[in-house]
């Protein structure tokens, strides 16, 4: 029975989520927390000193203590004035989502909200939940701060930030006060490479050479490029080192340029579609790394010959958005 008392109770959560917080859609940013969307009620250590707030004040009515009286609604007081400490630590501010970086199916997403405060005051003891995990922070007076949000991210495809939660329970620790939203912030998650792929299949495309001879050719200058160690002495830009700019080396494009062919239907058939989309990932990191131009070609998509960081990031998203549901609106673009 315990099975589908907890498969029950997550759609109660989610309905009494939309229901109490008005909790659905992301939601567009700046989404600013105002007094409608702030929540406040003791925390277990101020239902805690609640119940001894009551014994004291049963013991000072028994004994006739004007003492205890003193004592007992000068801490009422206290705890009375946190509540509102605690509304205004969070009233006001601004959070908008800020760039998360793609990362690899078993690696950490690291999602980043912007939080602004308007006012001329600190907000310390503030947290940040979504995932289950949390992060805590204080905001300086009148300035925006990046909140880093560090999230498992198991599985390829758009993780989204989803369900967030802002919390304090400053000063005392009594109060509990927070609000709940829900971000346009999401992170790609690509395939994870394969850990010891084959060598690229140079000779998909036609020649083993026709990428290497596009960019090590001697016919035509075509630019100039970052230096690297296995490049030729003969081939360093040297008047551009004389004049105290970086070390270059010169590109020459070749008259017949062969490209390299990643393709789907050319691996081998016992592998699953997670291993092709791994090993075609570990491809496409090896050939954008050796400066090969390459073509992707996926069931229903192809994606032309090319090389740089455009064309690498289309094949990634690609490749991680594979047969899932929002992959045909990627594919169209």
């Amino acid at each position: 029975m315990a099975r589908p008392a907890a498969s029950l109770a997550t759609p109660l959560r989610h309905a009494a989520d939309r229901w109490l917080f008005r909790i659905g859609a992301p939601e567009p940013a700046p989404i600013r927390l105002g007094q409608r969307r702030i929540y406040v009620l003791p925390s277990a250590a101020g239902i805690g000193f609640a119940f001894a707030l009551l014994v004291m004040l049963i013991a000072a009515i028994n004994y006739n203590l004007s003492l205890g009286y003193a004592l007992v609604f000068t801490l009422g007081g206290s705890a009375a004035a946190s509540m509102v400490h605690a509304f205004r630590n969070l009233h006001g501010l601004s959070i908008r989502p800020g760039r998360c970086a793609p990362v690899f199916a078993g690696e950490t997403a690291v999602f980043s909200l912007l939080v602004d405060n308007p006012a001329p005051r600190r907000r310390p003891a503030l947290r940040l939940a979504a995932h289950g995990q949390w992060s805590a922070f204080a905001l300086p007076p009148a300035q925006e701060s990046a909140v880093t949000l560090a999230c498992p991210a198991l599985r390829r495809g758009r993780l989204a930030l989803g369900r967030s939660v802002l919390e304090t329970h400053w000063p005392l620790g009594l109060i509990r006060a927070w609000s709940v939203f829900v971000p346009e912030a999401e992170c790609l998650v690509l395939p994870t490479p394969e850990s010891d792929p084959p060598p690229l299949p140079l000779d998909a495309g036609g020649d083993a050479d026709g990428g290497r001879r596009a960019r090590e050719g001697d016919d035509d200058f075509a630019g100039l490029r970052a230096h690297r160690s296995a490049d030729s002495p003969r081939h360093v830009a040297w008047k551009v080192l004389a004049r105290g700019g970086p070390m270059l080396t010169k590109e020459f494009a070749a008259g017949q340029e062969r490209a390299l062919l990643l393709d789907w239907e050319r691996l081998p058939a016992g592998l699953d579609d997670e291993r092709r989309l791994s090993r075609l990932t570990a491809w496409v990191l090896a050939a954008e790394r050796e400066g090969l131009r390459y073509a992707l070609a996926l069931p229903g998509v192809r994606v032309p010959a090319a090389n740089g960081s455009a064309h690498h990031a289309r094949c990634l998203r690609l490749l991680a958005l594979h047969g899932l549901a929002d992959a045909a609106v990627e594919d169209a673009a």
